[in-house]
């Protein structure tokens, strides 16, 4: 499934095929990828589905098997010199020297990239920190760093220069509450400046909460994608009745062409496309002498789309 974004969007990131064996095992399988310029675009799937596969190709920390890449409007790896420094990004989690306050870690970094100029390197350090929030702590060693302040200085590290495409993979694991808050806090502020920001998670609630975009992997293949609503759209919907009267209910909910299931106070029923209208169901039931205590239309959560194309439940706390 392919949902949401009009042709002729520009990508930020595009695949075609991508494909990645380890000898036998095949990771990747044929998945093209289709991430908008501007979109905070969240990567989902269990553990072993092939993310941060994809990811490692994505980046040019391995290489396809098969199918083509395209970052940033150019191929990878062929133009990966010209791509990598207009992406930042964060993948395995962050290491820093300990004994290293997080401005002197940034300093060491950016002084191993060739690209970056030695003579503005204290303002970009400076500006970094201030960015995701660091400022404060730019003197405390590392060592003394929160787990989300360590997540925050490795976003700052991918920060120091301007980037288009920031890639990150399970930003917010391992975080408590306030440190997922800042992450996803700092990532919607990046997409607000106009960076496009590729997520990969297994969290329900953070991708919900942080993206536009999202894309399903299932076993190595790519199993759904588009826009957040699409997504949601594509699942069923469910009718849930209330009434002391479910037998004939039931009943009438089945003369309609409905497949019910319920308890002893109440019914649901997934509506078919092609199916009779919420308020003609009701009009049925009323006019079958079905006293109605509660009706709603329940529309699919995008956990519910998870588990469906998955078949695997889905992580929703940390």
């Amino acid at each position: 499934m392919t949902a949401g974004d009009p042709a002729g969007t520009p990508l930020a990131i595009e695949t075609s095929g991508l494909t990645k064996r380890f000898g036998r095992q095949l990771a990747v399988n044929g998945i093209d990828l289709a991430v908008p310029s501007g979109s905070v675009f969240g990567f989902l799937g269990p553990n072993g589905s092939g993310k941060t596969t994809t990811i490692r190709v994505l980046l040019g920390l391995a290489a396809a098997t098969d199918g083509h890449v395209r970052v940033l409007g150019r191929d990878v790896p062929r133009h990966l010199g010209e791509v990598l420094p207009r992406v930042g990004a964060l993948v395995e989690g962050p290491a820093f020297y300990p004994f290293l306050s997080g401005a002197d870690n940034l300093r060491r970094l950016d002084a191993a990239d060739r690209h970056a100029p030695s003579a503005t390197r204290t303002a970009r350090v400076a500006q970094a920190l201030e960015r995701v929030g660091l400022s404060h702590a730019a003197q405390k060693k590392v060592r003394a760093y929160s787990l989300g302040m360590k997540q925050r200085l490795g976003i700052a590290n991918a920060l120091l220069a301007p980037r288009e495409l920031l890639v990150l993979d399970e930003p917010t694991n391992g975080l408590d509450p306030q440190g997922t808050r800042e992450v996803r806090t700092l990532v919607r502020s990046l997409a607000a400046g106009g960076t496009t920001v590729f997520v990969s998670s297994h969290l329900l609630t953070e991708v919900e909460q942080m993206c536009t975009h999202v894309a399903v992997m299932s076993v190595g293949s790519l199993v759904a994608q588009g826009s957040m609503d699409a997504l949601r759209r594509a699942g069923r919907s469910h009718v849930r009745l209330l009434t002391p009267d479910v037998e004939v209910a039931r009943a009438e909910l089945t003369r309609l062409g409905l497949e019910t299931d319920g308890d002893g106070v109440g019914l649901t029923a997934p509506l078919a496309d092609d199916g009779p209208a919420p308020e003609a169901i009701v009009a049925a039931l009323v006019g079958a002498g079905v006293r109605v205590r509660g009706f709603g239309v329940e529309r699919a959560s995008l956990e519910d789309r998870y588990v469906a194309l998955t078949g695997e439940g889905f992580d929703v706390a940390q």
